[in-house]
């Protein structure tokens, strides 16, 4: 017996560092890095809280400083219907936490002399050339009658939100309702060559570069990132980008294997009384892998991809991108004659500049969140969010599947009690 219990005791420990040992980063105590560990248990008390008052089902966060691992905690419930425990390997939609993603595609390419700033979008399809836009009338609405366009959309357009090219689902102009709602319902309804049809003979809302507007710039981008490597978005991301982080449950789709870790939102919305449902649902295939919002991931590998951001583009020793790209990427691309939408996309972010891809701190206030300048960040409709602050080295990942306006509650709660956590 003695000898059967050695075994037992031996077997455990060994699951356990293995397990210990797929964290993203080694750990630390929270008072080694500048937190307090009775602060941080606030998280925890206030997730339990709301859980069991029906606000969200559960979430999984993740908090590094200094680079350790501080936190990786899950709450509440994977899928609470069937009474299935939240753990802390669940699988997310990630919504538009995918296109930081597709940036980092893109720019890879990039640096590679594939794909400039400035290269029009008609290079990689012909078919956006000649691109028109809607006249406006009187009372600034939108109209049936269009002009050309005063210049080409460019890469740079795709992801800053500056194209024109906006999501149908943000507004009940005549010109919203002829496009796509969003990036998953054009996943859905679309491949790759059909949308790109649909795209291009619809008119543009805006001049391209006059106004940062929420839309379909990283779903084209990523279509242009396969036309230049001639993979699907998937292949070329797992090649590039996921597998050299160890992003293991990172893709565009959830297989059999890793279906049952796959987190579901209350069937009812806690605000709106409406159905809720997993958009996309990724068991079942995409018609093209969209590069806006259709990939899911693990509060692991997101912070294995922000942490190579503020890093400047290094993963231990492999350096995936440039210092100078990732400053790039994170520098405000919103001059004075951009008109600045952000808040409108997400309320949490307004006032926020705009990178490559995500949102950019420019100021100590103003913002509804705690934060720093430099900060960068991009959440998710399906109750995701991110952050990086780089003057306080800290890296911040939160998922949870609460996709009604609940989620813009959490994206300031869980800022507010990560802030308040540091002591140094």
């Amino acid at each position: 017996m003695p000898a059967l219990k050695i075994l037992a005791t031996t077997l455990c420990l060994l699951a356990s560092g293995a397990a210990f040992a797929d964290e993203p980063l080694p750990r630390a105590k929270p008072e080694e890095v500048g937190l307090s560990s009775e602060r941080l248990a606030r998280i925890g008390e206030t997730l339990k809280a709301d859980i069991d008052a029906g606000r969200i089902p559960g979430a999984v966060i993740a908090i590094a400083r200094h680079g350790k691992l501080v936190m990786l905690d899950a709450y509440g419930w994977r899928d609470k219907a069937a009474g299935v425990a939240m753990t802390t390997d669940t699988i997310f939609n990630i919504a538009s936490m995918t296109k930081p993603m597709t940036t980092v595609g893109a720019l890879m390419l990039y640096e590679r002399g594939k794909i400039l700033m400035n290269d029009p979008l008609a290079k990689y399809f012909p078919k956006f050339a000649q691109m028109r836009v809607a006249v406006r009338d009187a009372s600034g609405e939108p109209t049936a009658e269009t002009v050309p366009a005063n210049r080409p959309i460019t890469i740079q357009d795709l992801m800053r939100h500056t194209s024109g090219l906006v999501y149908g689902g943000r507004g009940n102009t005549l010109v919203h309702k002829m496009y796509p709602a969003g990036s998953s319902d054009a996943g859905r309804d679309y491949d790759g060559a059909g949308f790109i049809d649909k795209l291009s003979s619809l008119p543009l809302l805006y001049q391209p570069a006059t106004v940062w507007d929420y839309g379909f710039g990283l779903d084209v981008l990523g279509l242009t990132i396969e036309q230049i490597s001639k993979q699907s978005l998937g292949t070329y991301l797992q090649a590039n980008l996921f597998a050299p982080l160890g992003m293991t449950d990172t893709g565009f789709s959830i297989s059999a294997d890793k279906a049952a870790r796959y987190a579901k939102p209350l069937p009812i919305d806690p605000d709106t009384g409406r159905p809720q449902a997993r958009s996309p649902e990724l068991t079942q295939p995409l018609k093209f892998e969209c590069g806006g919002g259709c990939a899911a991931s693990t509060a692991s590998d997101y912070l294995r991809f922000a942490m190579l951001l503020m890093n400047g583009g290094r993963s231990g020793e492999a350096r995936l991108l440039s210092r100078k790209t990732i400053e790039y990427m994170l520098s405000d691309q919103l001059g004075p004659n951009i008109k600045n939408l952000v808040g409108n996309a997400d309320p949490t972010r307004a006032d926020f500049g705009f990178g490559l891809g995500l949102a950019v701190r420019t100021t100590p206030g103003l913002v509804r969140l705690m934060g720093s300048v430099g900060q960068f960040t991009w959440p998710g409709a399906s109750g995701t969010d991110w952050w990086v602050d780089p003057k306080e080295d800290l890296a911040v990942v939160y998922l949870s599947a609460a996709p009604g306006p609940v989620r813009w509650h959490y994206r300031q709660k869980i800022n507010a009690l990560v802030y308040q956590a540091i002591i140094e």
